[in-house]
């Protein structure tokens, strides 16, 4: 499917959590029969809206894959690295973990760290300058209520807590999974009947071997899941699985023993009733499949229950999904409609999406407490040991703001035998690790010619400028920003420079609905917004023409004098408007024209600076930092302009000049990255990004934490495309899910930088070797222009 960039750009904050099920009340029963109210969220792919290009919400990715969480096994054991130990304000004990190392193949060096406490750990990249080396109170600084810290923590030197501090990483859950697979027959109402079933059909057989191969229980060496291995006691076989390094062992009901005089299959459900994830393989028709209920399974254990049928007319599957309602959302959504002809799609969806899953159950009340009692005494029992009189030689006694590289004084011989211990305890460890199953390393299991969603393409692979800013013109030309001035970019073409360096640009934005280029030069006071048609860069008599800042003078808005930051409305909109901040004003502008009369009468639409009209003008309270326009849904609200400064956010009402406080960030430091308008099932809502922090901010609501996440790094750009939100940092792309804020994937690149977002998400990096050159536009990213959409008519 095509889709034009307009309306790409239109949906790009768009968003919807509906699309992973609504919650229903559903009766459950306990193993005394008394009724018992338990909620469930129900998934049915069942919706009519349209699915977003960059991946539609059902592409199976895992979450919070483990190769790319579990930082102390994968960049602290096995190399020297820094471990402290300390008490907050409350007198709570924490870990922190400390290394410097490579941060990509160009050399770059940048801290990684993580803070262990009993809610669980924080991790977080930081840029290492080598002049100015960090010190652990500014690394404790950008944690959350360790900014205020008064005692320092203290160095532990022994080797030995690399295996304590693994132990605590560990806890986040295993990287090797059971699901119980129970075969169900047409018109089996009870979990009685149906662990029963001594046999399954043909068909539930081929959907077993679909899930993974047969292996012989006895003498088996690998994940078992909780299954005897010396004597056959749970069965002779069992279905076993590898994917993306997860070992997976099925509990299937038909393999497990089977006792002709016990009703309820005890041995049986010990296993398939003590796993957090069940499938449910319903032998009967659509109607079967929709009568399923989660009370027919007594299990107060399992959470998740996935629900599948064959579909033998059509050779195909259908699942359905059942969540305990206080397990929080997880991808990927059911497809509409949730079918799938292609058996391998289905078992690859099918695969992701119970592992999520059972992730995601680990973050319910019942399990988040035990994690944090586990932790609790985990921690207090380390800070014992490491704090006790008996270890204190083993204590680094540095002022707290000593540099990290620092070493310690005494022996240096000493210290150098300390540090080979030490790296040598810890590869001895990893490899234990490894050798044991339990690592989260081999991804070889992972199809090697699986295109992900956010795969990028080279787009110009030698442009010779550092870019400062810039925007996409239709889908083939960039308009960059740079020192040497301004260019224009085709793909295809040699760059060409359309303004000299006398003209130098901090933001740049291309409407095309209105065919006009605008630009703030950056002059201090005499700053400017300007204003050109895009028809001044277009033919052949415009190419050897290069603008100088003296053919500013006639397009320049006299209003915007002094603007150091301006925002416009999200295209898509009835009518282009700009908010320019200068110093503490906000000035709001109105193109006078329509979007629909600009694409009926383009050619009358010939206006620059006069096309822009003064709607009015607003004051706050200091310069914005941070400025963006909020749209309302609907055509009879208010529109507000988001303002970011200091320590807080304001909603300011266009119309009013009133102004609410949204946001106040509780930090010492504060450095405001951006505020991004985004629409959950039409309603307007903002996303408020800060320090490491992103924070969901309903207009109207009250303010609440409760979809909160964190980033491994402080971004310097963020871009929404659902199901994904993105955050450009200058040496990483780290891409989470909207809906929960779980890390799907991270990349590393060298000077990084975002160019624009409006339609394709272009950025440059002086790394081309990641990408392949484009020579075809993959789907997600063809974006043309498509002449038979219609604008609404709105009134000139």
């Amino acid at each position: 499917e095509r889709s034009s960039s307009t309306d790409l750009a239109a949906r790009r904050g768009v968003f919807s959590r509906r699309h992973y099920g609504s919650v229903e009340m559903l009766a459950s029963c306990d193993g005394d029969s008394e009724n018992i109210v338990r909620r469930f969220r129900v998934e049915t792919g069942e919706r009519s809206d349209k699915e977003e290009l960059f991946g539609s919400p059902s592409t199976p990715v895992l979450e919070n894959p483990e190769y790319q969480t579990r930082w102390y096994f994968k960049y602290f054991l096995g190399k020297l690295h820094q471990n402290y130990v300390g008490s907050d304000a409350e007198k709570t004990v924490f870990f922190l973990s400390v290394v410097l190392a490579d941060s990509n193949t160009q050399g770059l060096q940048q801290y990684r760290a993580i803070l262990w406490r009993k809610t669980g750990a924080q991790r977080i990249c930081l840029s290492h300058t080598p002049s100015k080396p960090l010190t652990v109170k500014s690394i404790l600084s950008n944690f959350e209520s360790l900014d205020r810290i008064e005692k320092g923590p203290k160095e532990i030197f022994t080797p030995d807590v690399q295996k304590d501090l693994l132990l605590l990483e560990e806890q986040e859950g295993s990287v090797n999974f059971k699901f119980g697979v129970l075969y169900a027959e047409a018109g089996q109402n009870t979990d009685d009947e149906m662990f029963s079933n001594e046999l399954g059909s043909r068909e539930f057989d081929r959907f077993v071997n679909l899930l993974g191969e047969k292996v012989r229980l006895k003498g088996w060496d690998k994940y078992r899941g909780g299954l005897d291995v010396k004597g056959d006691m749970t069965g002779k076989y069992s279905v076993y699985t590898i994917y993306e390094g997860h070992e997976i062992i099925f509990h299937v009901s038909t393999l497990l023993p089977y006792s002709k005089d016990n009703k309820q299959q005890v041995e049986r459900k010990r296993h398939i009733g003590n796993d957090i994830v069940n499938i449910i393989f319903l032998n009967g028709s659509y109607e079967d499949h929709c009568n399923f209920k989660p009370s027919m399974i007594k299990s107060q254990f399992t959470h998740i229950f996935a629900v599948v049928s064959y579909i033998r007319e059509e050779d195909a599957y259908r699942i359905s999904l059942f969540s305990e309602e206080s397990v929080p959302l997880f991808g990927p959504s059911l497809p509409c409609p949730p079918v799938f002809q292609n058996h391998q799609e289905f078992r690859e969806f099918v695969l992701v999406k119970l592992i999520n899953g059972e992730k995601a159950a680990f973050n319910t009340p019942i399990f988040a407490q035990k994690r944090e009692r586990t932790l609790d005494m985990l921690i207090k029992d380390l800070y014992n040991e490491h704090m006790s009189d008996s270890r204190s030689n083993m204590l680094n006694r540095r002022a707290f703001s000593d540099v990290l590289p620092e070493t310690p004084r005494g022996s240096r011989r000493k210290e150098e035998a300390r540090q080979v211990e030490f790296v040598r305890i810890g590869q001895a460890l990893k490899l234990d690790t490894i050798v044991k199953g339990d690592a989260p390393t081999s991804l070889a299991t992972t199809s090697l010619f699986k295109r992900e969603p956010w795969e990028p393409q080279c787009f110009y692979p030698d442009f010779p400028h550092e870019i400062i800013c810039g925007d996409s013109w239709g889908n083939n030309k960039l308009i960059l920003g740079t020192e040497a001035g301004i260019f224009l970019i085709e793909e295809g073409l040699t760059h060409r420079l359309i303004f000299d360096k006398t003209v130098q640009v901090k933001q740049i934005s291309v409407v095309e609905a209105h065919g006009i280029l605008l630009f703030r030069t950056d002059r201090g006071r005499d700053s400017r917004v300007h204003v050109f048609r895009l028809t001044d860069f277009e033919g052949d008599a415009t190419n050897a023409l290069v603008r100088s800042r003296p053919d500013l003078r006639e397009h320049k808005l006299e209003r915007t004098k002094g603007c150091h930051l301006y925002a416009l409305s999200r295209p898509g909109g009835s009518h282009l408007r700009m908010v320019a901040a200068v110093g503490r004003r906000l000035l709001v502008l109105q193109w006078r024209h329509s979007a629909a009369w600009t694409t009926w009468c383009a050619a009358s639409d010939t206006d620059t600076v006069e096309g822009f009209q003064m709607v009015r003008e607003l004051l706050v309270s200091e310069a914005p930092a941070v400025v963006s326009l909020v749209d309302s849904p609907t055509a009879c609200g208010d529109n507000h302009v988001c303002v970011g400064y200091r320590h807080q956010f304001d909603l300011v009402n266009e119309k009013t000049g009133d102004a609410t406080r949204l946001h106040s960030v509780d930090a010492s430091k504060v450095h405001l990255v951006a505020a991004v308008d985004i629409y959950e099932d039409d309603e307007a809502e903002l996303l408020l990004c800060y320090n490491h922090t992103t924070h969901f901010q309903k207009l109207s609501d009250e303010n609440t934490t409760e979809f909160d996440f964190q980033w491994n790094a402080v971004p310097d750009n963020i871009v929404c495309v659902f199901p994904y939100i993105m955050a450009f940092t200058y040496e990483s792309i780290e891409i989470r899910l909207i809906i929960n804020g779980n890390l799907v994937h991270n990349m590393v690149m060298p000077k990084l930088k975002l160019i624009t977002s409006k339609s394709d998400i272009f950025f440059v990096s002086t790394a081309p070797e990641f990408f392949q050159v484009r020579k075809e536009r993959v789907k997600e990213d063809r974006m043309e222009r498509d002449p038979s959409v219609s604008p609404p008519s709105s009134p000139h």
